[in-house]
């Protein structure tokens, strides 16, 4: 509820030392040589087609009358100076302005009711759903520095979840918790895990705690707030995740702190890597967004963590979409584990008013459009727009850039400093809209997120609840945006199905989308240039990077220092690593164009296009790698031919010292002329050799009677 959270609560944001968590990160990477940035290069696209405009527009006035050149300069001089106040709507000065004022329709979404019976989950040993609504921090008996920083982090009351988890979790129970996103399910774990190292204070520089999170700004997130309720307590941590420094936080390893925020990967890593670091003095691992860490994507990683922790250890799972089916959670070796349901995990925020926009089979095309008309009429600040694919973010950034907005992305393309630049800016109101992957959709704490927009629906209503679980966070009021196409009314009709608010229905005016079609039409062009801008810039850092590296070869006269010839190992070989890349992309196939007719007429029928819609584009992608996928696969499966040749002799060993072929005991006998060896042959065998011999023979069937060895 609204009155679990203070007024002025933000969660997760400053450091106890008052730094930032995100500029903490970027410290790191600041040493990095940053390259232009892509809205520099969208502004000078720009600059170029206003001044293309401007002389189009000067060149017909001297057309139409030729003694009005000298009013056409000053005119020029004018609007030179005023490049910076250009607006918005200065980009629509020649369209009409009625698509503006013109207002979208929204109507509240019917809810049919499921005649089916909610099915209970069973398998666990306990379930704890049910709590004390009375209960306060102060009633659950926490020491004095962490009651000390929950003051000061501005918590009133503690939220449904963290009432339900912590008594459990400081009788260090196994707990697999779910509870709706922005209900402090972060505190809900760190807390019990706090208060059971103030009391039990460590007698040797150990990491006691393992908490495992599926993203790098999650990570941060993470660390931010451990650091925060442990900041009047002696409890150190560490930040282990991707994109950061190794040897820093090699050197945090060594040192043994008690709590380590790591993502699968990096830990793995250091794992393998640091020979002072291990986890087998683990007594409490925790998995943020368990449903995904025990996904298909980090399963292989999961297995390798868990054979390395200490098998007596308390384990927490945590996430607003958790899984009830026990088997799922097998490979975590739960023991008795206490089911804690707070929400169901379907459930979006309480205060989330969610919206849907239909795309009619035939105008698949119109998604740009109607996401720029939203963007330019309706939400103008704080919104978060999520996209399939990498290249979809890119491109709304490139367009939203020329249309005047104030845009960011954050995907798995860019580089560290880059996603935490753009996180940084969203934040600190530099920027209004963040397009992003489903990188973002999970855990992120973002201040004052008031609209999420889905340029196309996720793969599943999961998904779906952890990128609308951006908005309507800490007892705030949000607004969730999506557009639904013919093939994802399945997933529209559960969401309205399980909502327990109304949902409603947008419609926007059909004119209003065939303007903004034209004007996206029309700046093709321009996101053309901006995109060949881009492939300059990575080749001439390629060519610098070359040129850099020869040159210190030259200096030094070895190809690579005594650092940078250490490879790193890791737990998989190269070649399982690709193997299981592609099991994966074969998973991953578009439901609606499965089969192989289906998705070689698409391909047909795109190529013809001179130009595809932006959808089409980034499905022709996605299908060409899968296609391969599934041919390298097939090719694999089938069964080799038999050959008449011998296959090709293995190659031979390196040359070295030859190691000498074990002799026989029948042939070391009559080589071996040793003294020792012939005082033995001339006394003959010995009673432990007879004896030896007797036994064989007699296993045989024979009789041993003879006195000498021959």
């Amino acid at each position: 509820s609204r009155g679990d959270f203070s007024a002025e609560f933000v969660f997760g944001e400053a450091e106890a030392g008052g730094e930032d968590a995100w500029t903490a990160a970027l410290r790191q990477l600041r040493g990095k040589k940053a390259a232009t940035t892509l809205d520099e290069k969208i502004e000078k696209v720009r600059q170029k087609r206003k001044l293309q405009e401007r002389e189009a527009k000067q060149a017909k006035v001297k057309e139409e009358d030729a003694e009005a050149e000298d009013d056409q300069t000053e005119k020029k001089e004018c609007e030179d100076c005023s490049r910076d106040e250009e607006d918005v709507e200065s980009e629509y000065s020649l369209d009409d302005e009625s698509i503006f004022t013109k207002a979208d329709k929204v109507k509240v979404k019917e809810k049919k009711r499921s005649k089916k019976g909610e099915v209970e989950a069973e398998g666990f040993f306990e379930d704890a759903s049910q709590y004390d609504d009375n209960l306060s921090f102060q009633d659950m008996n926490l020491s004095r520095p962490l009651l000390k920083a929950i003051t000061a982090l501005g918590f009133k009351q503690p939220t449904p979840i963290q009432k339900a988890c912590i008594p459990v979790g400081l009788l260090g129970k196994d707990i697999c918790a779910c509870a709706a996103t922005g209900t402090g399910k972060t505190a809900a774990f760190i807390l019990p895990v706090l208060e059971r190292l103030i009391y039990k204070p460590r007698q040797a520089p150990i990491t006691r705690v393992l908490v495992l999170v599926p993203t790098r700004e999650l990570g941060i997130q993470v660390h931010s707030v451990t650091k925060q309720l442990a900041q009047f307590s002696s409890v150190t941590t560490c930040l282990a995740v991707g994109g950061l420094d190794v040897k820093t936080q090699e050197a945090a390893l060594r040192s043994g702190p008690d709590i380590l925020i790591a993502t699968p990967g990096r830990l793995i890593d250091h794992l393998h890597n640091c020979p002072s670091f291990h986890l087998s003095s683990v007594e409490v691992l925790i998995l943020d967004e368990a449903d995904r860490m025990l996904d298909e994507y980090f399963e292989e990683q999961m297995k390798e963590i868990i054979r390395l922790c200490s098998h007596h250890r308390q384990t927490m799972l945590f996430s607003a979409t958790m899984t009830e089916e026990v088997k799922d959670l097998a490979s975590v070796s739960l023991k008795n584990p206490v089911r804690i349901f707070v929400n169901s995990n379907t459930d979006v925020a309480p205060f989330l008013r969610q919206e849907f926009i239909r795309i009619r089979p035939n105008r698949e095309g119109d998604r740009e459009a109607i996401v720029t008309a939203l963007l330019t009429r309706t939400f103008q600040d704080h919104v978060m727009l999520f996209t399939q694919t990498k290249k979809q973010a890119h491109r709304m950034h490139i367009l939203l850039g020329l249309m005047g907005l104030r845009v960011g992305e954050l995907h798995g393309n860019l580089s560290q400093t880059q996603r935490l630049e753009s996180l940084r800016r969203f934040k600190d109101e530099q920027i209004d809209i963040l397009v992003a992957t489903d990188v973002a959709a999970r855990g992120l704490d973002i201040e004052g997120v008031k609209t999420v927009i889905n340029f196309t629906m996720p793969n599943t209503i999961k998904h779906y609840v952890h990128r609308v679980g951006r908005t309507a966070r800490a007892g705030k009021a949000g607004r969730s945006v999506s557009l639904v196409g013919e093939e994802e009314r399945k997933m529209l009709k559960e969401i309205v199905k399980t909502a327990k608010t109304a949902v409603k229905a947008r419609i926007l005016p059909q004119d209003v989308i065939l303007k903004f079609r034209e004007k996206i039409e029309n700046l093709e062009k321009d996101i053309y240039a901006v995109l060949c801008l881009e492939r300059e810039e990575r080749e001439m850092q390629q060519s610098e990077a070359q040129i850099n590296k020869a040159k210190k070869q030259l200096e030094t006269g070895k190809k690579e220092t005594g650092s940078e010839s250490l490879e790193r190992s890791w737990f998989q070989t190269r070649e399982e690593r690709k193997k299981e890349k592609l099991a994966k992309a074969l998973q991953e196939f578009d439901l609606a164009l499965r089969g192989k007719k289906k998705r070689k007429k698409f391909v047909k029928d795109t190529q013809k296009k001179a130009q595809m819609t932006p959808e089409e584009r980034s499905q022709f992608e996605i299908l060409k790698s899968q296609m391969y996928a599934e041919r390298l696969a097939k090719r694999n499966r089938r069964a080799k031919r038999a050959r008449a040749l011998p296959e090709e002799e293995p190659a031979a060993a390196p040359a070295g010292p030859k190691k000498k072929k074990k002799l026989s005991v029948f042939d070391e006998e009559l080589t071996n002329t040793s003294r020792k060896a012939l005082k033995q042959y001339r006394a003959g065998p010995s009673f432990e050799d007879r004896k030896r011999l007797g036994i064989a023979q007699r296993r045989k069937g024979g009789n041993f009677k003879s006195k000498s060895r021959y």
